[in-house]
């Protein structure tokens, strides 16, 4: 993978228990020396997502673009491609069904 994209994988639940401490995590990403040009967050171990959940998504997003950078979403499972879907969020983020489909990008 190349150094311009970091992974962050998140695994149980993206909810209002844990929305804070993943939007902290990005914060510190985002404001690094070298924040990455790419943030890839992987939700393939994510097993439940919420509004809350939904939210961190969206200030990750904002974090990561204001650093010059951007932001995608792999490995969603059912669940979570129809909450993206519900909400339109599917016109927001760029969501790639595996980690290699978004590195087949990069290549081309």
């Amino acid at each position: 993978m190349s150094n311009q994209v970091q992974i962050m994988q998140p695994s149980g639940r993206l909810d209002v228990t844990t929305a804070a401490d993943f939007r902290r995590q990005v914060n510190d990403i985002a404001s690094s020396a070298n924040p990455p040009k790419y943030l890839l967050v992987n939700l393939q171990d994510i097993n439940f997502m919420d509004s809350s959940g939904l939210g961190a998504l969206v200030s990750a997003l904002k974090s990561i673009r204001n650093s010059s950078g951007d932001m995608v979403i792999c490995g969603a499972n059912d669940q979570v491609q129809m909450l993206f879907e519900l909400t339109s969020m599917t016109k927001i983020f760029k969501i790639y069904t595996t980690v290699d489909e978004f590195q087949a990008t990069l290549a081309s």
